[in-house]
């Protein structure tokens, strides 16, 4: 942390400006010989000209001066705003290199700001997927987690389990004072509120994950239902081979589309049938795991023909899928004469014709992508943050197992691991946070 680091804080590639950052001890004193100047003062743009090691000009730029610690990282930090493209921005780094700084590692500055206290953990990884952000509304959440909302949940969460466990430090350290009677009910029932709140946020952004890595829709059925005519249709090109002959399709075929302000990787995959041809049973498998892997499953049937055992079959892959994936039954061909007829069918499912007008789904897709985006609830957007809550919901579930049997030091022990996991979702976990609940709550005088 004591040297000093610069890179590319735009992305490469030609354009009108590039950022070059320096963040360290040495920062001012590397952008004054870059400069020429003998000052430079903070938070100031002071338009510049650049010269390089003999006194050269290399270009006028932008240069900003941010002071320590009211910085991004916390250090001294500065910004060289340069003219796009790669030969201007890499020189000024062979220049801070030359003058004592070295190149920043990846994702460097976003960890000397969390070391430096200007941000925590949910705050960096929401720095790291806003970059990556599939849609508006996974920028809004991410936005918003920057202002600390995930962090604010944490710290709500552990302050209900930091009271909780004071509760229980408190019969176990004073078990024959004249505590309340009901004390040990009112843990249980604080436990109840606190499990079903976290419950809900872990249940929620497994539900939302595409938000943030974008949404897999898998379009699925038996051979020639028109599953490669509906991605061109989506994709306005003809992407996928389109045949009357089955079996055209051997591979999963993925293209990224936008749907309103949603962008999803809508993959076609191989018609499911028993088939002898080796090449087309790894595509049938393919297709298989497109729709364990898939968020959103479109089920393509053909209205032209009957029901059959292939339909059969298809239908009771889905039925078993996970309660959490959303499904679109889609009947196709409704151009032409109906014959297909099934329960299975009756219930919501769209008629379309991909020749003629399809939009019906293109609404239906959107109206539950949006609906998907509106949830309230906080979102984790990384496996980290996930796992954190996953193993606090562990504990917590636990811990119940020795409250009911009032073994109080195990109960506490399992809320203590619980407190630990769900700290890590922001910043590190303080027993000395337990002392104060206990005295301030209790006011024990003891």
């Amino acid at each position: 942390m004591n040297d000093t680091i610069v890179a590319n804080a735009s992305a490469s590639g030609i354009g009108s400006i590039s950022i070059v950052r320096l963040s360290g001890p040495k920062s001012l004193e590397i952008a004054k010989k870059i400069t020429a100047h003998n000052e430079l003062k903070p938070r100031y743009a002071h338009l510049s000209p650049l010269y390089d090691a003999q006194g050269e000009l290399i270009d006028e730029a932008v240069v900003i001066y941010f002071k320590s610690p009211y910085s991004f990282t916390g250090e001294d930090i500065v910004e060289f705003q340069c003219h796009g493209g790669y030969i201007i921005s890499s020189e000024i780094i062979d220049l801070c290199v030359h003058y004592g700084a070295r190149l920043a590692e990846p994702g460097e500055y976003s960890k000397r700001a969390f070391l430096n206290g200007k941000i925590d953990l949910s705050q960096a990884e929401a720095i790291a997927k806003i970059i990556e952000a599939k849609n508006l509304d996974a920028a809004k959440i991410l936005a918003k987690q920057l202002k600390g909302s995930l962090l604010d949940f944490v710290e709500q969460s552990r302050e209900q389990l930091l009271l909780i466990l004071a509760n229980s430090e408190v019969m176990i350290d004073y078990a024959e004072e004249d505590l309340p009677v009901d004390i040990q009910e009112t843990i249980a029932q604080k436990l109840d509120i606190l499990e079903d709140k976290l419950r809900a946020i872990l249940e929620s952004s497994h539900r939302r994950k595409g938000l943030i890595e974008g949404f897999r829709v898998a379009i699925v059925g038996k051979p020639n239902v028109g599953k490669s005519s509906l991605l061109n249709r989506f994709l306005d090109y003809e992407r996928a081979i389109v045949s009357d002959i089955e079996g055209t399709t051997r591979d999963t075929i993925e293209e990224s589309v936008r749907i309103g302000s949603h962008l999803i990787r809508l993959i076609d995959t191989a018609g499911i049938r028993e088939s002898n041809d080796a090449i087309e049973q790894i595509g049938v498998q393919r297709s298989l795991a497109s729709i364990e892997e898939a968020d959103i499953i479109i089920a393509l049937f053909d209205g032209s023909r009957e029901f059959d055992q292939l339909d059969e079959d298809i239908m009771a892959k889905l039925t078993d899928i996970d309660p959490s994936k959303h499904l679109i039954k889609v009947i196709n061909k409704s151009d032409l004469n109906q014959k297909i007829a099934h329960p299975f069918l009756e219930d919501g499912a769209l008629k379309i014709s991909i020749k003629e007008n399809f939009t019906n789904l293109t609404e239906a897709l959107q109206s539950l992508l949006d609906s998907i985006a509106k949830d309230d609830e906080i979102m984790l957007v990384t496996s980290r943050q996930i796992l954190a809550l996953s193993d606090a919901l562990s504990h917590i579930g636990e811990s119940r197992l020795f409250l009911a049997k009032s073994e109080l030091e195990f109960f506490s022990y399992h809320l203590n691991e619980a407190l630990k996991k769900i700290s890590l979702i922001s910043k590190p976990y303080d027993n000395e946070d337990i002392l104060d609940k206990m005295f301030g709550e209790f006011c024990l005088g003891k």
